[in-house]
């Protein structure tokens, strides 16, 4: 083994974790990059475009990077614009924390906005920026979200690194913006308890959510609440 790379993991299993408890959403530069690790109750939000692969081979890939660059830039500016945070940038895929009191209320606010974005700003610009728009402008998202403690730590080496979270809420929301059909925002049920009902039911009184069960990828069979709707920024 190369004696670099040997030396590299042992300081790494045998270091003592210096974790502090996080009252924002850190930057890479605030977490020491030996052992350093930030504790925090925050909301994650995943945004995956879908279908990126598919338009990768029937477009050109000049048509292609346009339409992922705008689905990301327009996620990103309503990501920031309600609060949140953006830590991860994945081809086609923006990840972004909220903290403080409000935190799931302004996660799921923003996820209903960039719903509003795709069908009612991205789907007809693409339509109509292209001759043959007609085919490909239906594009389809996947947003999931979740709640709960998080250790954000850092990984890579000097000059060359990056945050990541681990622990339930990161995964879950990550595994959940994976579900794309006829219902693009899922979130869990610490989301919707903890949630204002402005963002839970329409004027009327009904509900803006489906309840519902999936099984995971474990096997078992888990509550739900998804939603087609969108709310304009």
């Amino acid at each position: 083994m190369h004696p670099t790379i040997e030396s590299s993991v042992s300081d790494i299993l045998t270091a003592d974790w210096a974790i502090t408890d996080g009252r924002v959403v850190p930057k890479t530069e605030d977490v020491v990059m030996k052992n350093g690790g930030k504790l925090v109750d925050a909301t994650y939000l995943y945004a995956d475009l879908a279908g990126s692969s598919k338009m990768a081979t029937s477009l050109k890939k000049e048509a292609t990077a346009k339409i992922i660059r705008a689905y990301i830039s327009t996620a990103a500016r309503i990501l920031r614009n309600y609060g949140g945070e953006i830590r991860s940038f994945d081809g086609d895929r923006v990840m972004a924390i909220f903290m403080g009191g409000d935190k799931e209320t302004k996660a799921v606010r923003s996820a209903l906005a960039i719903n509003w974005a795709v069908f009612e700003v991205l789907r007809p610009k693409i339509k109509a920026n292209w001759s043959d728009g007609e085919k490909f402008f239906a594009i389809n998202h996947g947003i999931g979200i979740d709640t709960g403690e998080a250790l954000i730590v850092r990984g890579g080496v000097r000059d060359n690194s990056d945050l990541i979270s681990i622990g339930e809420a990161p995964n879950k929301a990550a595994k959940l913006s994976e579900i794309r059909d006829s219902y693009q925002v899922t979130i869990t049920p610490a989301v919707f308890e903890a949630m204002t009902s402005d963002v839970a039911y329409m004027e009327d009184g009904s509900s803006l959510w489906r309840k519902t069960h999936m099984r995971n990828d474990s096997g078992v069979q888990e509550t739900l609440f998804r939603s087609a709707a969108w709310w304009g920024v």
